[in-house]
């Protein structure tokens, strides 16, 4: 069996941009508003929630702690539409990815560290590996796609052992 050990580096705007967007207030310039008391930082993530009839909706996702260093056994998709996560809590989380390919998804994972003030929007197909808090229990804002049709493909990643290891 193949021993794969992928390191987490810091999550980023560009590094992260093949697999999606991050969410962050401090990425785009703010608008002033409610009479100079808020500041807004708009548009922040391309959502895409309504192929075949979908519509948004919003949920709160509650994520037990994951031992480290985690062992990707799986990774899911959706075919249909985005789906974004943001921390509730301030904690930092991990965040799986792999790009789509021929020679299997193992060798194409990559592995990041969100802060507590970053979150990630995933782009329709893009594999991910569901949420993984670390630490403690963490909440999570999610932006996600109601409607019909399959929208969530999972794999199982047989053959290899993949390890994700956190700095």
């Amino acid at each position: 069996m193949t021993h794969i050990t992928v390191n987490a580096s810091a999550l980023t705007a560009t590094a992260f941009a093949p697999f999606g967007d991050v969410i962050e207030a401090t990425r785009r310039p703010s608008t002033s508003i409610n009479r100079g008391t808020s500041e807004r930082f708009a548009d922040l993530a391309r959502l895409d929630v309504l192929e075949a009839g979908g519509r948004p909706i919003l949920s709160i996702i509650q994520s037990s702690p994951t031992p480290l260093p985690l062992r990707v056994r799986m990774l899911e998709r959706h075919p249909l539409s985005s789906q974004a996560f943001i921390p509730l809590d301030g904690r930092p989380f991990l965040v799986v990815v792999a790009y789509d390919g021929a020679d299997g998804l193992s060798t194409r994972i990559r592995a990041f560290l969100a802060s507590g003030t970053q979150g990630v929007n995933y782009r329709r197909n893009t594999w991910h590996h569901p949420l993984i808090a670390l630490e403690t229990t963490s909440r999570f804002l999610a932006v996600e796609r109601a409607g019909t049709g399959r929208n969530c493909e999972k794999v199982q990643l047989t053959g290899e052992s993949v390890y994700v290891a956190v700095p």
